[in-house]
């Protein structure tokens, strides 16, 4: 496997066209000069990390004058606007726009008894066995599970279990779901700074994900024991905002919640031999290639 670096272009695999891709990064200029100038990654150290930087731009992008971006960017990076809820001229703010609904047909949840789904859209990479990842993104580079949970116990559960870590653009479909059916509890939060998730960052350390600020959810399941899902907040994400209920039961494709303004991620574990992931994002994910697949659409199996 061969070394990048963060101005290297980001290539994934497009499920649905069935070709490998160059992702169109916003802001991509911006974030190879924080990640990849010595004056950057200062910049990045003093500032961009830190969560009244990403706090401000939350707040600058909840104002109405943003509105008129919303139409430019639809355009620049090609999303379908008849997938939308709401006209692209009808969004209050780009923030608005930016944690969008989508009609129910634009995204089929896949409701086959032995099937998990995607919890978001974006770019995937799947692990079958995490204890056996010695490279994501670069050689070299794996999880520190201990660290990213905060705690070596539930590690513990987890630690030789099957893991899939989803990757959100700012381009993306924001709002994030229920990849089983279950019993979620209540979320617990994990505070800390801000850094990208864009692999131009991560490819530098992967350590970021676990500074950042995380929300750690439980659910039980029937089928495939309990399920650890896990949001990752990133530079200019306002906000993580659930959606469900605690205690109540849900079903796979139900929203949980939403990311205001930013790239950001979601992780989601589950207990060793409780699952199989899909063949097509085991053989990407391998090659440190991500997978472009939509919320609802297959992720794995339950065995």
């Amino acid at each position: 496997m061969s070394s990048s670096s963060a101005t290297d272009p980001i290539r994934f695999f497009n499920r649905y066209t069935g070709k490998l891709e160059t992702e169109a990064v916003y802001g991509g200029g911006f974030l190879k000069w924080a990640y990849g100038n010595p004056f950057g990654k200062l910049t990045v150290e003093l500032m961009v990390k830190r969560a009244f930087f990403s706090s401000f731009y939350g707040w600058w992008m909840s104002r109405p004058t943003t509105a008129k971006k919303v139409r430019p960017f639809v355009e620049q990076f090609n999303l379908d606007p008849q997938t939308f809820v709401k006209s692209v001229d009808a969004f209050h703010s780009f923030n608005d726009f930016f944690s969008r609904t989508l009609k129910p047909e634009a995204r089929p949840i896949q409701h086959a008894s032995d099937v998990i789904v995607f919890p978001a859209d974006g770019r995937h990479l799947g692990f079958q066995n995490l204890s056996k990842v010695e490279s994501v993104f670069v050689k070299g580079q794996s999880f520190d599970l201990d660290t990213f949970l905060g705690d070596p116990a539930l590690a513990d559960r987890y630690r030789k279990g099957s893991a899939v870590l989803s990757r959100l653009c700012p381009t993306d479909y924001h709002r994030f779901h229920f990849s089983v059916d279950g019993v979620p509890d209540t979320p617990k939060r994990i505070n800390g700074m801000l850094y990208s998730v864009n692999p131009m960052a991560l490819r530098q350390s992967l350590d970021y994900l676990w500074q950042n600020k995380r929300v750690l959810t439980r659910v039980r399941t029937e089928s495939c024991g309990e399920v650890l899902i896990v949001e990752i907040g990133a530079t200019n994400v306002g906000s993580i905002i659930q959606t469900y209920a605690a205690g109540k039961s849900v079903e796979r494709g139900e929203e949980k919640g939403m990311f205001r303004f930013g790239g950001s991620a979601t992780m989601t574990f589950f207990e060793p031999g409780k699952v199989q992931l899909a063949e097509d994002l085991l053989q990407y994910s391998s090659q440190s290639t991500e997978l472009y697949a939509h919320m609802g659409d297959v992720m794995g199996s339950i065995c």
